[in-house]
């Protein structure tokens, strides 16, 4: 995520994927798995392969902002001026017209 917080620029808010990755990771430690670590492991590939399929843009930046909201103690309402305080404060280099956009977004997605 980044913004330089300027006016009349154009920000851009990444979603970065790095799921294949992880897949292939869990993948190789299943194989190498002992018969004890077995069950867990393929338990976590499972979870990974759902959520990777699952998430689009809007949703992986609903949950990043949703961690970071929680990353700063917040548990109010994700459609409140609080929300966008608290995730600029998570967050100094989002404006206030992003993190009003991410708040919304995920208010949506809740």
């Amino acid at each position: 995520m980044f913004g330089n917080g300027k006016r009349g620029t154009t920000e851009a808010v990444v979603v970065l994927r790095d799921s294949g990755g992880i897949l292939a990771a869990l993948e190789r430690a299943v194989a190498e798995a002992t018969a004890e670590e077995r069950p867990g492991l393929e338990r976590a590939l499972e979870i990974a392969v759902r959520e990777a399929g699952a998430a689009d843009d809007a949703s992986a930046r609903a949950r990043w902002t949703l961690r970071r909201l929680e990353a700063v103690g917040f548990a109010g309402p994700l459609d409140s001026v609080h929300a966008v305080k608290a995730l600029r404060e998570a967050e100094p280099s989002l404006s206030l017209r992003t993190a009003v956009e991410l708040t919304k977004e995920a208010w949506e997605a809740a």
